[in-house]
């Protein structure tokens, strides 16, 4: 894993801003709130496959969008390879 200080002043470049918005643009709800039947905005461009500081990933996704509350709970709990059971507006797991 590369050091966080090499790549992370990336979210900060002309560039993740605009691919940001673009993401945000093209899906503007959590797309985990989605599969539960609540629409919630969307605020966090996040890498679906952690990129962990490879510059190819960082730049080429693929890209979801998500709420804060999804992207800083759920979403690095499956990062760091826990088990996570998410639920449906119907109950049901996902």
């Amino acid at each position: 894993m590369a050091n966080k200080s090499a790549w992370h002043h990336l979210y900060q470049t002309a560039a993740w801003k605009r691919l940001r918005e673009a993401q945000l643009s093209a899906e503007p709800l959590c797309r985990y709130c989605l599969e539960a039947e609540d629409v919630t905005a969307a605020t966090i461009c996040d890498h679906i496959t952690p990129h962990k500081g490879n510059v190819e990933l960082f730049w080429s996704g693929p890209f979801q969008s998500l709420c804060k509350a999804h992207h800083d709970g759920v979403k690095q709990r499956i990062d760091k390879g826990q088990n996570v059971v998410r639920y449906g507006a119907d109950g049901w797991p996902i």
